[in-house]
C-alpha cells in the first residue's frame, strides 16, 4: 500500500515537471512541434527512464539478470507489455487530448484501473469486492473532477473515442501482463522496469518517430535548447522512481489494487502545485474536495476489508 502511495506520489512530481518541459519554446514556437512534442517527449523521457534505470540495476549488480530474464517467456510478456503500454496507450492518450480536450484526455487515462481491475478478475483471478468498485468509481469521479473543463473543444469525436480505449485498454492490460511476468523469479519489479522502459524507448524510436517523420526535430532538441534535456531527465527519473513503486506494489498487493492507487497522482499533482508552486488558485471548494476525494476513496478501494480485519 505505501508502495502504491509512494508511486502516485513520485508520478505527480513527473507530471508536474514534465509539464514544465513541455511549455518550454522548443515545443510550442511552431506547429510542427506542438504536433510532435508528445512523441518527441515521450521518447526521450522513456530513453532516460531506461538510463535511469539501468543505472540502478548496474549498481547493484542486476544487469546480467536483465539479459537473463529476457530470454524467459514471462521476460518477454514484458516487452510485450512496454509496447502496449508505452506506444500504443501513450499514443491513443496523445490522440484523445489532441481531438477531445485535455480534460478529457485526463479522465481517459485515469478510467484504466477499471479495465485493468476487470481483467485481473478474470485472468488473474483477483477478487474484486463490491465496496471497492464503489471507492474506485467514486475516486474516478474525483479524478474527472479535478480535470473537468466546460471548455471542451471536440474537433474528431471517434478519432478521440478511439484513442480513450487505446489508452485505457493499453495501460490497463499493461498492468495485468506486469502482474503476471513478475510472478516469476527470473523478472522482478527492477528487471521488468529495465525491460519496459527499453522497449518503449527502442519502439518510439525506430517505428514512431520515423513514422512521425520526427527524428529531425528531437535531434535538435540538444542543441541550443537551454534546460529542456536537463528538465526531461528530472521527469524521468521520476517516472523510474515511480514505477519501481508500482511495479512493487503490484507484486505485492495484486494489479487491480496498484493501479487503484497509482491515479492519486492527480490528486498529489494539486496538493504538490500548492505546496511547491504556490499555485494558490487551487485553492477552491471544488478542487479541495476533489482532492481528498481522489485520495481517500483512492487509497480505500485498494484496501481489503477481510485483510485488514479478517472478516468478510
Amino acid at each position: 500500500m505505501i508502495a502504491g502511495i509512494i508511486a502516485g506520489i513520485t508520478w505527480a512530481f513527473e507530471t508536474i515537471i514534465l509539464g514544465i518541459a513541455l511549455a518550454m519554446t522548443p515545443f510550442v514556437s511552431t506547429e510542427q512541434a506542438v504536433v510532435l512534442a508528445p512523441f518527441a517527449s515521450t521518447f526521450l523521457h522513456d530513453a532516460f527512464s531506461a538510463i535511469w534505470a539501468c543505472i540502478y540495476n548496474g549498481v547493484r549488480g542486476k544487469l546480467p539478470d536483465v539479459v537473463k530474464a529476457l530470454k524467459t517467456k514471462s521476460g518477454k510478456f514484458v516487452a510485450l507489455a512496454a509496447v502496449i503500454g508505452g506506444p500504443v496507450g501513450m499514443t491513443g492518450y496523445v490522440l484523445s487530448v489532441n481531438n477531445m480536450g485535455a480534460s478529457i484526455g485526463a479522465v481517459a487515462s485515469a478510467i484504466f484501473p477499471a479495465i485493468g481491475a476487470v481483467l485481473a478478475y478474470f485472468f488473474l483471478k483477483e477478487e474484486m469486492q463490491w465496496y471497492r468498485w464503489v471507492f474506485l468509481i467514486l475516486s474516478l469521479l474525483g479524478v474527472y473532477g479535478l480535470s473537468y473543463s466546460p471548455d471542451l473543444n471536440i474537433t474528431n469525436f471517434w478519432l478521440g473515442f478511439a484513442g480513450t480505449l487505446m489508452c485505457a485498454f493499453g495501460w490497463g492490460i499493461e498492468a495485468v501482463i506486469i502482474a503476471k511476468s513478475v510472478q516469476d523469479d527470473a523478472v522482478t519489479d527492477e528487471i521488468a522496469l529495465q525491460i519496459r522502459q527499453t522497449t518503449s524507448a527502442l519502439v518510439y524510436g525506430i517505428v514512431i518517430l520515423p513514422i512521425m517523420r520526427g527524428w529531425g526535430f528531437t535531434a535538435s532538441l540538444f542543441s541550443g535548447t537551454g534546460m529542456l534535456i536537463p528538465v526531461i531527465a528530472v521527469a524521468a527519473l521520476f517516472a523510474t522512481a515511480s514505477y519501481l513503486f508500482y511495479y512493487r506494489a503490484i507484486t505485492e498487493i495484486g494489479a487491480s489494487k496498484a493501479m487503484a492507487l497509482n491515479i492519486s497522482y492527480s490528486a498529489w499533482a494539486v496538493v504538490i502545485s500548492i505546496v511547491f508552486l504556490r499555485d494558490m488558485s487551487l485553492l477552491n471548494p471544488v478542487t479541495i474536495i476533489c482532492t481528498i476525494a481522489v485520495l481517500v476513496f483512492g487509497i480505500l478501494a485498494a484496501a481489503d476489508y477481510k485483510e485488514l480485519f479478517g472478516k468478510e
